[in-house]
């Protein structure tokens, strides 16, 4: 009979930390669908909507989205086709086209921006408190990217 060793603290934090992240982010994931289906969009295209802050190049979104180039274009040819963007030469880089949002495109993201604020996975905490967050998942990430 195979005998199993007590958990230690440190096993039983990082199970729960990694069990409360999962939650959180299918939490985050159900929001931006339910903002994505009230608005005739992708969960996908919401995202890149929402940052879409300024002009930026497909591959500059493709980073902020945390995505493939590829995915972006994707995702930027359909919010092309609606109207929501438009491609402009880019100053510098022949090669590049500028993302630009659109009167519509602004109208879109305006109303994006005030859905994912409304009933917000974040809404319990304070302004502080989701500071302290965003710093600590910050340093997480940062050290898994070096």
């Amino acid at each position: 009979m195979e005998r199993r060793r007590p958990a230690k603290a440190a096993e039983l934090r990082q199970r729960e930390v990694c069990n409360l992240i999962h939650r959180f982010t299918q939490q985050l994931d159900a929001h931006v669908r339910g903002v994505a289906d009230a608005m005739g969009l992708t969960p996908t295209q919401v995202v890149a909507l929402r940052e879409l802050s300024e002009r930026m190049t497909a591959r500059g979104l493709a980073a902020r989205m945390v995505c493939e180039p590829s995915n972006a274009t994707f995702v930027l040819d359909r919010l092309e086709k609606q109207g929501l963007i438009e491609r402009r030469p880019h100053p510098t880089d022949r090669r590049a086209k500028h993302i630009a949002l659109t009167a519509k495109g602004r109208r879109y993201r305006e109303r994006i921006l005030t859905r994912l604020d409304e009933h917000s996975p974040l809404a319990p905490l304070t302004e502080p408190q989701q500071q302290q967050l965003c710093e600590l998942l910050g340093t997480l990430v940062e050290r898994q990217d070096d």
